[in-house]
């Protein structure tokens, strides 16, 4: 049966922008100053999402808040959560000298006090294109218990400047995940690409293949089935001072358990990011085409 409820839009921009240098959150790139995080909000919001929740830093909140939160607070429901290394349960310890938080499902797990309705999660740095929202805004009211990601094409989805992670999927005939897995070193080669893994060990790819781009649709009960698998990563991982739990690796691990059904829906949108600041003006320039294409205004919020 279908859901009259609007579904929410989780947002995780706790990310350190190590490899970009900066808050690559809350730069402009847009012509009135919109940040990647604004068009995502106006797409999500023209599809029909009606509440926000970002997951920050603590350190950033100030900053996040004035640069970009109160663009959206008197447009649509408003709230913060927050990432930390401390986040994690009592009876795990946070190992000496580890720096960064734990990845994007300890991200997600975040907000399980925040949401309680069907959602989406994206990235802030991405943007994925009108197209995707609507697809997940119709999946999230459709009634479905499946949950559903936005696969987009791997060779749309690299960066001139440097290596990319991934989560490369295997679809069956009816559009349903099979398996994901995530490669943390991918690089344009020839008209494919290739992955190298941490002992050396290089993958070839077509750059056909479908990759998630962490644009997923979620039910609340997800929080309960992450943080298990989380804390199953803490034993297993937790002493790793660089070890990640992410999203698409627990997704495919859930899928591969039998715990999720997962559609794979289309867009036929670009995908664009900002990995590495030399990524920026790509961006910008992308961004300045869809306006001329009459795709968004030339201010987002005038």
């Amino acid at each position: 049966m279908a859901s009259n409820l609007s579904p929410t839009l989780l947002v995780l921009a706790a990310g350190m922008g190590s490899r970009y240098g900066g808050l690559k959150q809350i730069d402009p790139v847009g012509p009135g100053g919109e940040t990647i995080i604004d068009y995502s909000v106006f797409d999500a919001m023209r599809a029909g999402f009606g509440k926000l929740v970002f997951v920050i830093r603590k350190d950033i909140e100030d900053a996040f808040r004035e640069t970009v939160g109160s663009r959206f607070e008197k447009r649509l429901a408003v709230e913060y959560v927050f990432q930390s290394l401390e986040g994690i349960p009592s009876e795990f310890s946070v190992p000496e000298g580890r720096t960064k938080p734990w990845g994007t499902t300890h991200a997600i797990l975040a907000a399980a006090g925040a949401i309680h309705e069907p959602f989406a999660a994206i990235n802030a740095d991405d943007f994925y294109g009108a197209q995707g929202y609507g697809e997940l805004a119709s999946h999230l009211t459709s009634g479905s218990t499946d949950y559903a990601m936005v696969g987009f094409t791997l060779r749309n989805t690299l960066s001139d400047f440097g290596t990319v992670a991934r989560g490369v999927c295997r679809v069956s005939g009816d559009d349903t995940l099979q398996n994901i897995i995530e490669l943390t070193k991918i690089e344009r080669d020839g008209s494919g690409a290739r992955n190298t893994d941490a002992d050396g060990n290089v993958t070839k790819l077509s750059g056909d293949e479908p990759v998630s781009m962490n644009m997923w649709a979620f039910l609340p009960r997800v929080f309960d089935q992450l943080r298990e698998r989380f804390e199953v990563f803490l034993k297993r991982s937790g002493s790793d001072l660089k070890a990640e739990c992410l999203i698409p690796t627990t997704v495919g691990d859930l899928v591969r358990d039998g715990e999720a059904r997962v559609k794979v829906l289309r867009t036929n949108d670009s995908w664009f990011g900002v990995t590495y600041r030399e990524d920026r003006p790509r961006v910008i320039e992308s961004v300045r085409a869809l306006i001329a294409a009459g795709v968004y205004p030339e201010k987002l919020w005038s």
